[in-house]
């Protein structure tokens, strides 16, 4: 199978129930190829599930899944796709080059181990059992894992979960090479500065639904609130009175203002302060449009709630 561009796999109108529990509620979701998608919602939100069906590890109530265009339980499908979970159950005895060479058979045209290694960062460790490896060690041996197949599309679940900054910063790499080489990535992650760095496309999911979508500068975008830093003689107290300023905080030495009106702000800073430094003015990051996201999806539920209990 050549590497696609368009829609590798989709759930459209997808609803999954667990008892009287409504995990995903119509969810309409499409993955492209040569694009990272991040998929983030809080505890849940239905991610799991959502990436459940994708995998073909569950099945639908009703709509459409379908995967490379096909029943996502056909082995034809499932042999183009890379799945690193939060757990990973693997032989504890076995070496680091034993597992990649095990996995790798399972597919028809897989990469070299010492490839697979290489990418994920594995290389000095192919003799090392895998039991005997730090945490941060054996997460990045389930990456090669993962990547080993040569697959189309990587489902990645908390990927970096107790690695290292350096060893954060090389699956981040290997991440971005295999997007560029056309693979779709989806990434699930609590480390919001990850998907800001990393994603094409941001999904944020909440009560089985999705309640946001589109690039990380357009969901920054959404939220009105600026961060102006400054070094100032100026107390945090007082600021924190004036009408252009929502909060203040001590950020290091720095005081930090969120602000729906950072040009009026940045005059008063002036005139109130003609020896003002350091002033930095930046737009909310994504850590905020999701906290923002799901607090305005919260009020819409208990709103709805309320009318219909009314």
């Amino acid at each position: 199978m050549a590497i696609q561009q368009g829609t590798l796999a989709r759930l459209r109108g997808a609803t999954k129930a667990y008892g009287a529990v409504q995990a995903l509620a119509g969810i309409d979701l499409e993955l492209h190829g040569g694009e990272m998608l991040a998929l983030l919602g809080p505890n849940g939100a239905g991610k799991t599930t959502a990436i459940g069906l994708l995998l073909g590890l569950i099945r639908a109530d009703a709509g459409e899944v379908s995967l490379f265009g096909m029943d996502p339980q056909r082995i034809e499908a499932r042999r183009h796709i890379g799945v690193m979970l939060q757990d990973a159950q693997l032989p504890p005895t076995l070496r680091v080059g034993e597992l990649i060479r095990l996995t790798a058979s399972y597919y028809p045209s897989p990469r070299s181990v010492a490839e697979s290694a290489e990418l994920a960062g594995v290389a000095d460790l192919l003799q090392r059992q895998y039991g005997k490896l730090s945490g941060g060690q054996q997460r990045r041996v389930q990456f090669a894992l993962a990547l080993c197949g040569r697959p189309q599309l990587l489902f990645l679940d908390e990927p970096t979960v107790g690695m290292d900054i350096e060893a954060r910063q090389k699956l981040w790499q290997a991440i971005r090479h295999l997007v560029a080489e056309g693979n779709a990535v989806v990434l699930t992650t609590h480390y919001l500065e990850e998907a800001e760095a990393l994603a094409d496309r941001v999904c944020v999911m909440g009560r089985g639904k999705l309640i946001s979508e589109g690039s990380v500068e357009a969901l920054r975008a959404r939220i009105a609130l600026k961060r102006v830093w400054c070094a100032t003689k100026l107390s945090q107290a007082e600021v924190a009175t004036w009408p252009e300023v929502a909060e203040a905080r001590i950020d290091g030495e720095r005081l930090c203002l969120s602000t729906e009106y950072p040009e009026l702000l940045v005059r008063r800073l002036f005139a109130e302060d003609l020896h003002l430094s350091s002033l930095e003015v930046r737009a909310a990051g994504l850590a905020e449009a999701f906290t923002e996201l799901t607090r305005e999806d919260d009020i819409a539920h208990n709103s709805r709630a309320l009318q219909e209990a009314a």
